[in-house]
């Protein structure tokens, strides 16, 4: 199954936030429940969205909409509710 994002939306797969950062820094239970991590699978056809497919982002919590495909679970989200590009 093909889902394609329309507008300004994105499909991203969510990760799981480590609880220490590769410099050793360790990130506390509370941030980890506010901020998710996912990478940028599709993005839809507006000419503001700036991310690319491959890109890890981070977003809020409850933002996006749970899709199920293929025995996998994905989420939509606005570009609006990407928090930030880990580089």
């Amino acid at each position: 199954m093909t889902i394609k994002p329309m507008g300004d939306r994105l499909l991203v797969k969510m990760e799981q936030i480590q609880e220490k950062t590769a410099g050793g820094i360790f990130i506390p239970q509370t941030a980890q429940e506010k901020t998710q991590m996912a990478v940028v699978l599709e993005i839809g056809d507006d000419e503001e969205i700036k991310v690319k497919k491959g890109d890890r982002i981070l977003y809020d919590k409850y933002a996006g909409t749970s899709v199920k495909a293929d025995g996998e679970e994905y989420l939509i989200l606005h570009m609006t509710d990407v928090l930030a590009v880990i580089g």
